[in-house]
Parts: structure tokens; sequence; C-alpha cells
């Protein structure tokens, strides 16, 4: 990864600098930390533009809005744990900021967008991150597991969309919504609950494509494979053992890989991607073969199933 070391920012120096050594010392501080230059696009692809990043506390969406951030744009990350989110924002810098909600709850969506609204004034992109599920086989997902899956990824998906076109993109007349969803298409073995879920948030990034064409809204679905993020760590140890055997490519994607696709989403040439859902897995879209995977099943021959949780504190 390449870090540029630039000049401060202009704003930087009202952050925490009052004239005195100590906030110089400050501003050469951030200076030096944090990069304001992608690795691949051309510096300020995004300038002026405003994003949101549902569950950009951690992952492939802390990736995402460090790479937005890089291009120039100004990003809110949202997601439901506090601590994670200053942590988040602490490491992409003066560009991001945060707000605490739960997608799930349409009041919530509506409140981070209109948050957003307040403390930038305009809101250009919306990435729909925030999403999970539990390992589990087909015959042991309960009503329960199944509505928490539907309603994350699908619901929280929809309510934040209709939230940002009501209340920014409709009535600003454009911006773009990239909805982040899983690959592979021809099923999800152990995840059927994810599997119905992400196919209907493609589904719905086609529709929603199509209804606000007139708006001036492009609106896209990355599905990603395998990456190497933290979230592996909650799965089997027999199925993260296997993980990268079962990708053509033979290796687990890596977050910046990912964060560059949004963002080229995020960029004037996304627009002409509306509707459409570009597949990131190194070509594990094209792999067939016997069930279980090797690696996918324990000692036993049993695909196993991964414990659940409880609920974790707003």
């Amino acid at each position: 990864m390449r870090w540029t070391l630039v000049g401060h920012r202009d704003g930087w120096a009202n952050r925490g600098s009052d004239g005195d050594e100590d906030g110089d010392h400050m501003i050469a501080f951030m200076t030096n930390r944090f990069t304001v230059e992608s690795e691949i696009f051309a510096p300020g692809l995004l300038n002026g533009q405003v994003a949101l990043v549902t569950g950009g506390g951690t992952g492939l969406g802390k990736a995402t809005a460090l790479e937005l951030a890089r291009c120039g744009a100004s990003v809110a990350i949202a997601g439901r744990r506090t601590e994670v989110l200053e942590g988040a924002v602490a490491e992409i810098g003066p560009a991001a900021d945060w707000v605490a909600g739960d997608v799930r709850k349409p009041e919530d969506a509506e409140r981070l967008v209109a948050t957003v609204l307040e403390r930038h004034g305009r809101l250009d992109v919306l990435v729909n991150n925030a999403g999970g599920q539990y390992f589990t086989p087909a015959e042991g997902i309960a009503a329960k597991g199944w509505q928490a899956v539907w309603r994350l990824n699908v619901e929280g998906m929809l309510y934040m969309a209709e939230a940002a076109f009501e209340q920014a993109l409709g009535p600003a007349g454009g911006g773009t919504i990239v909805n982040v969803t899983l690959s592979p298409h021809h099923g999800m073995p152990g995840m059927a609950h994810s599997g119905a879920a992400r196919a209907a948030v493609e589904e719905l990034t086609r529709e929603l494509a199509h209804r606000w064409v007139g708006q001036g809204i492009a609106v896209t679905a990355v599905a990603a494979g395998h990456f190497d993020t933290e979230a592996l760590e909650k799965y089997p140890a027999s199925l993260r053992d296997g993980m990268a055997r079962t990708v053509p490519l033979q290796r687990l994607g890596r977050v910046e890989e990912h964060a560059w696709l949004v963002t080229l989403l995020a960029s004037p040439l996304g627009r002409v991607f509306s509707g459409s859902t570009v597949t990131l897995d190194g070509a594990r879209d094209n792999w067939f073969g016997p069930w279980p995977p090797p690696g996918l099943a324990d000692e036993s021959g049993e695909v196993p199933t991964e414990e659940r949780k409880g609920p974790r504190p707003l």
C-alpha cells in the first residue's frame, strides 16, 4: 500500500490548533498519518462528494470508507457500536465522521440520512454495506434466524435506499447507491437464508435502478466473494481453512480490491452500470464441485453449525 505525505487540508487547523506549538504539532502529526490520495484513482476523483457507508466500522465497509476519503469524498460511517465507529474514524482521518444507528429500523435509517444532511448539507453516495448471516444447514434455520438475516440484509438496505431517495438524492436530482451483496449465485450451501436475502437485494437493485432512473440516480450492486477480513474468525476452523481453495484464483480477496470497485461505481463511470450486479470473487461464481466441498465438513462428515452469540448491546 502506498502512503502519500501531503500538506494539511483546509479546515484541519480549526480541529486542533489555537496557534500554539502543541496545535501545530497536532497538524503535522495528522499530515503524516493520513493519505489523501488513492493508490489507483486520479487525485480528487470524488472531490466535493459526500458518502454514507453503513457497516463502515469494520472489514469491507471500513476499507470502502477509507478509499472514498482518499478520493476526496467526505465520508460518514454508520453502525450500531459507537466504540467501533470511533476507532474506524480515527484510522480513516479527518475526512470521516460517524453516526450510530440500526438500519433495520426505518426511523433510524431516516435519522442516519438526516444527520448526514445536517452535518454536510448533501448526500451523493450511499453504500449499503451493512449485512450478515450465520452458518448452519438449511434444515437448521429457525424462523427467528431467517427473520434476522432478512431484516438486516433486505429490509435494512431498502430502508436506507428509500430514506436517501426521499431526503437527499431525489430532491437533489441525482446520486449513487451501491448495495453490497454476496457471491456465488449458484447457491450458498450452509447459508441458504443469506443466499435468499442477497438474491432479493440484487432484484431490488434492478427495480430501484429502473424506478429512479428519471431522477438521475444510479443503483448498482457488488457481489463479494471470500475476503480476508476479521469477520472470517467467527466461522468454523474447517471452513476458514478451505475458503481459499474454493476460489479459482486460489487466494482470498483483499479488502482494498473491494473498496476500489465500490469507488469506481461511485465515480461518474459507475452510472452506466446502473441496474447491474458486478461480481468480485476471483471466479468463484464459475466453480462447481461436490457437496460438501473439501474443508467444509468436520471429521464426522457433517457440516458444522456456527454457535450463535447473544444480541450485542446498542
